[in-house]
């Protein structure tokens, strides 16, 4: 499919699968794959291993980077996937900056099942702990592509794939 420049901005909260699912999305897209965590200052994930949830001023400065990222790839002509909480509608705001090339998908779970991941996963910086502020600061997009994130990987990328093929074909006819 020749498709338009999109976007795709992989929401949800710490443990949804945003990295695992948005390298396999890349991957079967062949777009390049950002992981929104490499782009946290050192100072927000000093502050995550230590427990402590992030503030909106914390935030700020990771999500202009992210911001920017997504208006380079936008101005470029170069489609992307990119893994970010987003989890509130102000954070995603900033992110679009307006673009509808921006599309959003959010990966929804249970706390239950999302603590469950989260107390198995191993080497990184986000402690269990934080989940509950994760969920709190959680507003879920209404305009976003929702998935369930029981299904296994391959379901959930093929079903966003085909999701945003639709959303897709959509923009082209605008």
């Amino acid at each position: 499919m020749d498709r338009p420049v999109a976007i795709v901005v992989l929401l949800g909260v710490s443990g949804s699968g945003k990295s695992t699912i948005g390298q396999r999305l890349a991957e079967r897209l062949r777009w390049p794959f950002f992981d929104g965590d490499d782009f946290h200052p050192v100072q927000n994930i000093e502050k995550m291993a230590r427990g402590q949830p992030l503030t909106d001023a914390d935030r700020e400065p990771w999500l202009d980077r992210l911001a920017e990222l997504i208006e380079t790839s936008v101005a470029t002509g170069r489609s992307a996937v990119i893994a970010c909480s987003a989890l509130r509608h102000s954070y995603r705001e900033r992110l679009a900056r307006g673009h509808r090339e921006v599309v959003f998908v959010y990966l929804k779970g249970s706390f239950e099942l999302i603590r469950e991941r989260l107390a198995r996963r191993q080497e990184h910086f986000m402690p269990l702990d934080l989940l509950p502020s994760q969920f709190a600061a959680l507003e879920e997009p209404s305009d976003a592509i929702t998935i369930d994130i029981r299904q296994t990987p391959e379901a959930i990328v093929e079903t966003i794939v085909r999701r945003l093929e639709d959303r897709l074909t959509g923009l082209s006819a605008e």
